[in-house]
């Protein structure tokens, strides 16, 4: 009896752990992480925010009922490493791909969320646009972006992603497929991950 009870009290233990470390679900249907940045949406101000906190600006579109996104949040954001490297390098704002927020675009236009996904061709969720250290003079903000990444995917390519953008890897010659092949080599790890 009594290791009955141990173990239905170390299973009930587990799951309160696991359930109190997932991203719980908003009202609008997206993932909440409570370290991602809440914001007016206007991209220069948000550029120059996460400057002056010595991070880079990320904006990240999700949508109800994602199941790539619920892996980012659940699988990729989840993991200690990868949501510690990312919560301390950069200040992530979320979008809502079909949302009808405010953003303000670097050239100044006013648009709705889904308007901007539209604008800057953002058509999966999720989609991260990584921007640059600082407010460019013109442009909009996908054509800013120093980075795209396109889907949720496994979390060493996902983790080599946000390294890759905060080594400013992006201005040099190493493109991110070779970057992220030798790390994967440094780390001693043959997977395509």
């Amino acid at each position: 009896m009594f290791m009955r009870r141990l173990v239905l009290g170390l299973v009930f233990f587990a799951s309160v752990i696991g359930f109190a470390s997932a991203a719980e679900l908003g009202d609008d249907g997206l993932h909440k992480e409570d370290w991602f940045s809440i914001t007016f949406k206007d991209v220069g101000e948000d550029i120059a925010a996460a400057k002056e906190e010595g991070k880079r600006l990320a904006i990240v579109f999700e949508q109800r009922g994602c199941i790539y996104c619920r892996k980012m949040h659940e699988e990729l954001l989840a993991d200690p490493k990868i949501r510690d490297y990312v919560r301390d390098h950069f200040k992530m704002v979320q979008y809502n791909l079909f949302g009808d927020e405010e953003v303000t675009d670097l050239d100044g236009e006013t648009l709705s969320e889904k308007t901007a996904a539209r604008r800057w061709g953002v058509v999966f969720t999720p989609t991260i646009l990584f921007m640059p250290d600082d407010v460019p003079e013109e442009g909009t903000a996908v054509q800013a972006a120093v980075a795209t990444m396109p889907g949720a995917f496994g979390k060493k390519t996902f983790l080599h992603m946000f390294e890759w953008v905060a080594e400013k890897g992006y201005e040099g010659e190493e493109h991110f497929q070779k970057y992220h092949a030798r790390k994967l080599a440094e780390e001693g790890d043959t997977s395509a991950e």
